[in-house]
């Protein structure tokens, strides 16, 4: 096996490189928001901070495409569940059902970071050229 290189990363354009690091830093605060214990202001800040860090995710994802007419892949599908899935922590959040905020904050851990993190490690993708060096 290869050592992994950013080469493939660097070479693939900002916009890749803005929405790969976005990923893992929600990716990375994700699961620090399960240590840390709940509602304090630590879990608010990082919360926040992973938000935002979702939504740059979800928005960099619309300008990235193989097609070279443009056009969307079956992966653009989880823009509209990382949309929602944010609206649905944020809306836990302001009503106080906090029920609602961990099940709509896990959801999107697993549905929109994890599930696809692990398809962009399929032989061909970027991400796979990076960790395993081909």
């Amino acid at each position: 096996m290869a050592p992994v290189t950013v080469e493939p990363l660097l070479a693939a354009g900002p916009t890749i490189v803005i929405h790969t690091f976005a990923a893992l830093g929600a990716l990375v605060l994700g699961a620090a928001l399960y240590a840390l214990p709940k509602g304090r202001r630590p879990h608010q800040a990082i919360g926040i901070t992973c938000a935002i860090l979702l939504l740059t995710t979800a928005l960099t994802a619309v300008f990235i495409t193989t097609d070279p007419s443009g056009a969307f892949s079956w992966i653009h599908g989880f823009i509209p569940l990382t949309l929602f899935g944010l609206f649905g922590i944020w809306m836990g959040v302001a009503r106080r059902n906090f029920r609602q905020h961990k099940f709509a904050a896990r959801g999107i851990i697993f549905g929109a970071l994890l599930v696809p993190g692990l398809f962009t490690l399929v032989p061909g993708r970027i991400m796979h050229a990076v960790v395993f060096g081909e």
